[in-house]
């Protein structure tokens, strides 16, 4: 038990240290290819912090255990847009700005992305014609948003800027530099999440709690560290893309892959119940500061805070009805 407990706390200061490094590698990505800080946290970031996810659902399907895969998408979507937001936004000096039409925009897709889970699984199956829906509706986001060039493309106001001082050989360097410090990364983020595991199962916690509560917090604190550390350096857009790109990508790309791989059935959503309620109330208050004042203020991101930490104490104490 102590091992595990050392072994938990090295990883999460070894989290901290390499969402720093990324958070300055996509900067600099970033300006070079002349790409709003917003995409690059959503098409880099957001899958990076997603393959955790899709690795453990789909061996959880392979292996006879939907219910874990389901949880994971929804615990994952519930602690992106309360907790892992809500510190962003603690973190930040004065808040997250959301005025860009596109993040507003962006906002109303991922809501919509959030529920649809819930949506398809109200006949109690997944399968794969709900996972080709998945499939579609990601693409579909992944179109719109490069339909446009002045979606993906920004202005940089230096007057000498790193696209025009840098070479071809720098950003193929840093682009493996990328890769290394994502590989060590997910390296360090599974090592948290087969601890959560192993403390769960010390416990005695049903899977699909394990599901909700442990996995899908752990596959969060990638994304958790980076939007921090980020905060601290003001990088709002790639808070937002990061976030929002999580939640697209673990609810489209990632359950639409395991529904095409192993559909499944869920019969007792018991399990279920307080997280979709939970889930329910956070993307509508999410919603609401997204788009009031054009602005996630400190007081909404301790709101936001205040909904999951509810979440978990209903876990806990309440009897899970149907």
């Amino acid at each position: 038990m102590i091992l595990q407990i050392l072994l938990f706390i090295t990883s999460i200061f070894v989290l901290a240290w390499l969402s720093s490094k990324l958070i300055s590698t996509l900067v600099e990505i970033a300006r070079y290819l002349r790409w709003r800080e917003f995409i690059v946290g959503f098409f880099i970031m957001a899958f990076a912090t997603s393959l955790p996810n899709m690795f453990v659902d789909i061996n959880a399907a392979l292996q006879g255990f939907p219910q874990l895969s389901f949880g994971d998408v929804l615990g994952g979507n519930l602690a992106d847009l309360t907790i892992v937001m809500a510190l962003a936004v603690l973190f930040s000096k004065k808040g997250i700005s959301t005025k860009s039409k596109m993040v507003q925009k962006s906002a109303i897709f991922t809501i919509i992305i959030a529920i649809l889970p819930l949506v398809l699984i109200l006949d109690g199956a997944v399968n794969r014609v709900d996972g080709i829906i998945l499939l579609a509706t990601f693409f579909i986001y992944f179109f719109w948003i490069f339909s446009k060039e002045d979606n993906f493309q920004k202005t940089y106001s230096d007057k000498k800027s790193s696209a025009d001082i840098k070479s071809p050989f720098w950003l193929l360097k840093n682009f493996f530099k990328f890769i290394f410090l994502l590989g060590l990364l997910l390296f360090a983020s599974y090592i948290i999440i087969d601890i959560a595991k192993f403390f769960s199962a010390a416990l005695g916690a049903s899977m699909a709690l394990v599901g909700v509560a442990i996995v899908g917090l752990g596959n969060s604190f990638p994304e958790t560290y980076f939007s921090i550390i980020s905060a601290r350096k003001g990088g709002g857009w790639m808070i937002l893309g990061n976030l929002m790109g999580a939640v697209i990508v673990c609810s489209t790309l990632v359950l639409g892959i395991v529904a095409l791989i192993s559909p499944f059935t869920i019969a007792d959503f018991s399990p279920y119940f307080i997280a979709r309620i939970f889930l329910l109330i956070a993307v509508a208050f999410y919603l609401f500061a997204i788009r009031s004042d054009k602005k996630i203020s400190k007081v909404e991101g301790l709101c936001l805070l205040i909904i999951y930490i509810a979440f978990l104490l209903a876990e806990i104490f309440l009897p899970k009805v149907g």
